[in-house]
């Protein structure tokens, strides 16, 4: 029977080695399934982290063209909080949407 086994697999260092590999890559808390997970974990947080500052720099660059100019600060109150002057009104053009799409 011990002839079967090869002979790299009846070496007791070999079998020891073998055993610490399972080890780390099954069963240890930070095992190696893990690793990978929380690397792809790593890289979506650090895309998140790019998009996020685009986002904080555009809208750095938005808010200090409106507190800059009055005619922008005006135009963004008409567009985003519908404000108006007492002599107009506002009609709003409201698109439906497809039910099929």
């Amino acid at each position: 029977m011990w002839q079967r086994i090869p002979p790299f697999l009846r070496n007791k260092y070999a079998i020891t080695l073998l055993a610490f590999l399972v080890w780390l890559i099954f069963f240890d808390r930070n095992n190696f399934i893990s690793q990978v997970k929380l690397g792809r974990t790593l890289n979506d947080q650090r895309q998140q982290k790019g998009f996020y500052k685009t986002e904080i720099k555009r809208d750095s660059t938005a808010i200090q063209d409106i507190l800059s100019d009055s005619i922008s600060l005006e135009k963004f109150a008409r567009e985003k909080y519908l404000m108006k002057k007492d002599n107009e009104d506002i009609y709003l053009i409201v698109q439906e949407k497809e039910e099929g799409k």
